[in-house]
């Protein structure tokens, strides 16, 4: 491997493909797509119809499929993400070592965009020896959360904090935000903030077909935010989501 190009293909939309998106997923000799198990079964698929679209009948000989080693949660949980990102790596290692003939560029399809809250670029960083990285940004969770509810991100001069729900239940409200986005939050912490004054705006399945948003007042919407969840959880087996919140 070459050239490794980390290529963001937006939030599950296919028309979110970029034309640099696109020349890059042509250019590649193999695109390594990963598979999360039965319940994400569609995120692999939805891979496949990208690659099926851009390249027509020639996609099914350029994929190469693996299976995204499951990190390990019981213990400390930095150490644990970096276990797990020194484990990906390999397997990228192996399925590229596998393929034939042997590739010169290698392209992953990178959910929203590879900068964002996403390990690709630190996991690119652990290979050895280390290929030349190129980049292709996507439209973000962020980008399509705005576009769902038709809001800006920011409110005139005023900052945005993009955290964690780690952060938020861990810390509450970064000091000195006006707006602060959640990501990565499948424990809802916005639960743990006083909801006065707040409003908050809720997506799921963003730029998909089962797009799910929900905005108002955060006393109001939390409770039908979290029953929303559990079912579209328990209807597709899988759930990315994000959120916005206000004060003021």
């Amino acid at each position: 491997m070459h050239e490794l190009f980390l290529i963001g293909i937006g939030t599950g939309n296919p028309d979110h493909v970029t034309f640099q998106a696109a020349e890059a997923i042509r250019g590649a000799d193999l695109i390594l797509i990963p598979r999360k198990g039965a319940d994400k079964a569609d995120l692999a698929d939805l891979r496949r119809q990208i690659c099926a679209r851009v390249l027509g009948e020639e996609a099914s000989e350029r994929i190469a499929e693996f299976d995204l080693p499951v990190r390990d949660a019981s213990g400390d949980y930095r150490a644990g993400v970096l276990d797990w990102h020194d484990a990906i790596a390999g397997v990228w290692t192996d399925t590229v070592a596998a393929a034939s003939p042997a590739p010169r560029k290698v392209a992953l399809l990178i959910w929203g965009d590879p900068s964002l809250y996403d390990s690709s670029l630190r996991i690119a960083a652990r290979l050895s020896p280390a290929p030349r990285i190129t980049v292709i940004p996507g439209i973000t969770a962020i980008q399509a959360l705005c576009a769902a509810h038709r809001i800006p991100l920011n409110e005139i001069g005023a900052p945005v904090v993009i955290t964690t729900g780690r952060q938020i239940r861990d810390h509450g409200w970064p000091e000195g935000a006006d707006t602060v986005v959640a990501m990565l939050d499948g424990g809802c912490a916005f639960q743990s903030l006083a909801p006065e004054g707040i409003r908050i705006w809720w997506g799921a399945y963003l730029g998909m077909a089962e797009e799910i948003a929900i905005a108002g007042p955060l006393a109001e919407a939390g409770p039908e935010i979290l029953k929303t969840r559990e079912e579209a959880r328990a209807r597709h087996g899988w759930l990315m989501d994000i959120y916005l919140m206000r004060r003021g």
